[in-house]
């Protein structure tokens, strides 16, 4: 009973504390969904930087990739697992985007939950995905992501040139969900 009673609080904390409109500190990200929204956009002073993710490359472990490299560019920062059925077809979408926009977007992978790297390396080559990844097998890349669910996988942030985070999606995406976005934070 002990057991039950504590494992309801510490849901009952993890809820609340993603559905919560307050961000106290108004200068860093804050992930927050309101009402449970999948689609979350963040416009002019509302958007806030999000902290530096780094971390080694997928595909070549004496790499390490870091968000900072491609300030100038939108960023589509998407969290995926070659477990996982929606990131599957997500992946196809994503390098449809890469190729679409080589000039203005970097799409920009985290591995997430593989404990394997031969698994997501296979992955990535058999789908032909030329677009990098962040491997990150135990989420210690995604702990600088305050508020965000780690369970939810496919998750994109969309990141502005300068680095703030303008949209969230906690669903998997296809071309036309982000080329609206993607054409708005170019243009800026």
């Amino acid at each position: 009973m002990r057991a039950l009673l504590a494992a309801i609080a510490a849901l009952a904390l993890a809820l609340t504390g993603c559905a919560t409109g307050e961000n106290t500190n108004s200068s860093e990200f804050v992930f927050v969904s309101p009402g449970g929204k999948t689609e979350i956009f963040y416009d002019g002073p509302d958007r806030k930087p999000l902290p530096d993710l780094s971390g080694s490359d997928l595909m070549d472990d004496t790499k390490r990739l870091s968000l900072t490299d491609y300030r100038g560019k939108v960023v589509i920062l998407n969290v995926w697992g070659q477990w996982c059925a929606p990131c599957r077809t997500e992946a196809a979408q994503l390098q449809k985007i890469q190729e679409t926009y080589p000039d203005r977007v970097q799409v920009l992978g985290i591995n997430f939950r593989d404990n394997q790297r031969e698994v997501p390396q296979d992955f990535v080559r058999d789908r032909g995905l030329t677009y990098p990844s962040i491997y990150d097998p135990s989420g210690r890349t995604l702990l600088v992501l305050k508020g965000y669910p780690r369970t939810v996988v496919p998750a994109t942030f969309v990141i502005d040139k300068q680095g703030n985070v303008a949209a969230a999606y906690l669903r998997e995406l296809l071309v036309e969900d982000l080329t609206p976005v993607i054409d708005r934070l170019s243009a800026e």
